[in-house]
């Protein structure tokens, strides 16, 4: 009797085939939106601990007084700042470190913050690192989005997927760490970073969520906690 062959464990799904469901299954994102650079700085920092779609309001808060400039924001009023920026939460620390950081980047890479954005990008990214208030998630954001330089950004949705799909140990979220893996595994292509980040995003925003909603999900084949 001819003996049965043991099943081969299936190999874990990697970082590229994740890539290639999600663009799939949820389509090209076209991300960071925003129509300067100086608007991606901005939406960086409003985005902190805030929906997306609560940051779209106040820019557009922003954009009707004429402030989405890096002169006209440095120089805003306080106060009318802070009643602008309240839809994105946090208002008052939100409306102080929009203008304290945009007068120190003023202040070290001139009006048009041509210099910031001249840098390589590890010391870009040091440079927004220095700036109180810029974590590296809104830095790395910065340095992709704005500088369009290879980081890859790392966030609370790329951690919750990874841990589904089996990709990254759960109870472990290690901002470097997570970068690493990425940044390990894919090419330094800015064009990859940006797209994979968004696709990422999009699926925690709609599918992936802490209560996910496993019927509609490209992953599902591929998860570890369907249901969760």
């Amino acid at each position: 009797m001819k003996e049965v062959e043991p099943d081969e464990p299936e190999p874990e799904m990697d970082l590229p085939e994740l890539y290639d469901i999600l663009l799939k299954g949820v389509g090209p994102q076209h991300w960071w939106p925003g129509e300067t650079d100086f608007e991606v700085i901005v939406g960086a920092i409003l985005v902190q601990q805030a929906a997306w779609r609560n940051v779209e309001m106040a820019i557009l808060n922003l954009k009707a007084k004429e402030l989405m400039t890096p002169t006209a924001l440095a120089g805003a009023n306080l106060s009318e700042l802070e009643v602008l920026v309240k839809p994105s939460g946090y208002f008052r620390q939100k409306a102080k470190r929009l203008i304290e950081v945009t007068q120190k980047l003023i202040s070290s890479f001139g009006p048009d913050l041509a210099g910031l954005f001249k840098m390589d990008t590890i010391p870009m990214r040091n440079a927004l690192l220095s700036l109180n208030g810029i974590g590296p998630e809104t830095a790395d954001s910065i340095v992709l989005y704005a500088g369009r330089k290879p980081k890859f950004v790392v966030d609370a949705y790329t951690y919750r997927i990874l841990t589904r799909v089996g990709l990254w140990t759960e109870g472990i979220y290690d901002y470097h760490a997570l970068q690493s893996y990425f940044e390990d595994a894919l090419p330094p292509d800015v064009a990859l970073y940006n797209e994979f980040h968004a696709l990422l995003v999009a699926l925690g925003n709609q599918l992936c969520k802490p209560k996910p909603k496993c019927d509609r999900c490209p992953l599902t084949n591929s998860c570890k906690r369907i249901g969760v």
